[in-house]
């Protein structure tokens, strides 16, 4: 069996190995939205206060498993260019600044988001020298700057499998579904995005399609591991993905 045909062996088990996701009834019922979205909010972390308008949403225990890594170094970013995707109050950007990257750059379809971002990078980290901060708004990768490399890029993306609401705000944060994820690998790939080395995180549990998102990061040249696992104890199951760009030799 050669190289190539060793990597198909891994892949297809890694694939088979993930789980379905669970019941349409139970995926509903574990991400019933708070009342609270539209109303001033405010979040801690490690001593740090962030507040959120109306419409910007809290991160909640599956963020943590991306903005504590990258302030502890299990994400690596320092002197690194990195990517935040969907940002919502920005903690991932504030994280990564404090960690030593190099280049951020702050993404979200919602400009009220990063907006925010904005605010909290500056009042946390500080914008008088390096780390470079760029605030994004752009679908995805449509509007992101071009010829733009990125070493490091993390996405904790909308996956759940149903919708949940009629609210576009909630749509937006929760249940945008698989689908996101082939836009979004997609264009990662077509625009080289990621620079060679390069590495990218996506935290998606067993309420999303899993074989799905990593199906498409596969289909479009990229390897996976799992990075790490989070079992909620309530049926849902986090991973923590890493993909990088297969080598073409």
């Amino acid at each position: 069996m050669d190289e190539a045909q060793i990597e198909a062996a891994r892949e297809e088990a890694l694939l088979e190995a993930l789980p379905d996701p669970l019941p349409a009834e139970r995926i509903i019922a574990l991400n019933q939205p708070g009342t609270d979205l539209h109303s001033h909010r405010e979040y801690e972390w490690n001593g740090l206060r962030f507040e959120a308008p109306p419409g910007v949403f809290l991160p909640g225990h599956t963020s943590r498993m991306i903005y504590d890594r990258l302030f502890d170094g299990r994400i690596e970013v320092r002197d690194r260019r990195y990517v935040a995707m969907g940002v919502g109050l920005g903690v991932e950007t504030v994280a990564a600044g404090l960690a030593g990257a190099r280049e951020i750059h702050a993404v979200d379809v919602h400009p009220d988001s990063v907006a925010t971002t904005d605010r909290h990078f500056e009042r946390h980290v500080g914008s008088t020298e390096p780390p470079v901060f760029v605030p994004v708004v752009a679908d995805v990768f449509d509007g992101f700057p071009e010829g733009v490399q990125s070493d490091v890029i993390t996405f904790n993306p909308p996956a759940v499998s149903q919708p949940i609401s009629d609210d576009p705000d909630i749509m937006r944060n929760v249940c945008m579904g698989a689908p996101l994820l082939e836009q979004f690998f997609t264009q990662l790939a077509e625009r080289e995005i990621l620079a060679p080395g390069g590495e990218v995180f996506v935290v998606a549990s067993t309420t999303a399609d899993l074989r799905a998102i990593v199906g498409h990061a596969l289909a479009h040249g990229f390897t996976a591991e799992i990075r790490d696992l989070h079992d909620w104890q309530d049926g849902v199951v986090t991973h923590l993905f890493r993909f990088v760009r297969q080598v073409v030799s």
